[in-house]
């Protein structure tokens, strides 16, 4: 059975309640309904609550290189999936991209008619050369990650995150197909931050993937009697990416211990867990990268290209429209007597077409509405919710 979220009256997050206890609540002006940024129903209490007691309950990240996948369990019932699709590759093209606008930039400021030495070549203003920084693409993915733990944290009662450690110094050689002792996966590079992060949030907890001792995600996967489709990992459902965060969550009530018995000893499972269907929903950023062109919401690059002869530059990038919505604001949308849920993806407005162009969670577009049809439900907050 599902689980609405509860917190009091100041915020604190309490133990989750049924739906129907939510919905009476509410009824009776006990509470108030509210939704959290990820999408989640979740009441708040209007009066000092009974109790405050709470049980532990605990969020699992498997973190990817394209794909994440986050659970929330406690020990009677599965809280929440989440498959969360990782700007890496947008924030890569996005990279790429300002390093050749900023060499044509620059070119275009040298005379070549002069001699070398005489030309305006931009001096070094400090030794940025550090190599000390997180790669921006990694540290996107990571934020990520984080910006839906804090969300997470702040509507449940989060006694431990659990986190997938991935490393590059293992002993290949025992892993199938391996080729060389050493490798190297983007995730490892941010791993350390985001667990450094994570662990401001409630203590963080760390297992490996790869181990085969028992103490690896995919033995108590098995353990929990759990099933991973490893055919198309990019494909958005539980089985993919989330039964692994529900996997590392449970992996706080379920221990790999030894015991000595009367005539054997060993390593086992110990403790028990509850895993319940619960709701599933993904979650990104606004904007997708579709056929190596990027679409969504950026900010104004005055300087993108070079001007034509009259010396004016197109506009390109803001978020601002004329009609009240900004880009990326979730909005309700009617056409033809037909309602669709969508967020602002662009507009035109000419003296002959005012309309604003409505797309879905992965950036394709639903269709375009006049503004006078279009209803703001919420604001940007740099997330999108299926």
């Amino acid at each position: 059975m599902n689980r609405v979220p509860v917190v009091s009256e100041e915020g604190k997050p309490l133990m989750p309640t049924k739906p129907s206890r939510a919905r009476r609540w509410v009824k009776e002006g006990k509470a108030v309904g509210k939704w959290s940024d990820l999408g989640v129903y979740y009441v708040q209490l209007t009066s000092p609550p009974s109790a405050e007691e709470v049980q532990p309950i605990t969020v699992g990240v498997d973190p990817g290189k394209s794909y994440s996948g986050i659970g929330v369990q406690s020990t009677k019932n599965t809280l929440l999936q989440l498959h969360l699709i990782l700007p890496f590759g947008r924030v890569k093209k996005r990279m790429e991209t300002r390093a050749m606008l900023r060499r044509s930039r620059r070119s275009r400021r040298i005379n070549r008619d002069v001699p070398f030495k005489q030309r305006n070549h931009r001096q070094c203003r400090f030794d940025n050369r550090k190599q000390c920084k997180l790669p921006p693409s990694i540290k996107a993915s990571r934020q990520l990650e984080l910006r839906v733990v804090k969300e997470l944290a702040a509507i449940f009662p989060v006694k431990a995150i659990g986190y997938e450690r991935v490393r590059a110094d293992i002993d290949f050689s025992q892993r199938k197909h391996a080729k060389s002792g050493k490798g190297f996966s983007p995730v490892m590079t941010g791993q350390n931050w985001a667990i450094s992060q994570m662990e401001k949030i409630a203590p963080v907890y760390v297992r490996h993937g790869w181990q085969k001792d028992g103490n690896g995600t995919s033995q108590l996967r098995t353990q929990l009697g759990l099933e991973k489709d490893k055919a198309n990992k990019s494909i958005a459902k539980p089985e993919t990416h989330a039964v692994d965060g529900v996997t590392l969550a449970c992996g706080y009530f379920v221990k790999y211990v030894q015991f000595t018995g009367f005539n054997s000893r060993g390593y086992t499972h110990r403790g028990s867990v509850n895993i319940t269907p619960s709701p599933f929903k993904i979650i990104t950023r606004p904007g997708a990268v579709k056929r190596g062109k990027e679409y969504g919401f950026f900010r104004r690059q005055l300087h993108f290209e070079v001007p034509d002869k009259s010396g004016i530059r197109k506009r390109k990038g803001g978020t601002i429209t004329p009609f009240g919505v900004r880009i990326g604001d979730l909005v309700r949308a009617e056409k033809a007597g037909k309602v669709y849920i969508g967020y602002v993806g662009g507009f035109t407005d000419t003296k002959k077409t005012k309309n604003i162009s409505v797309c879905d969670y992965t950036w394709k577009r639903i269709g375009q509405f006049a503004p006078s049809k279009v209803k703001l439900i919420r604001r940007n907050n740099g997330l999108c919710v299926a």
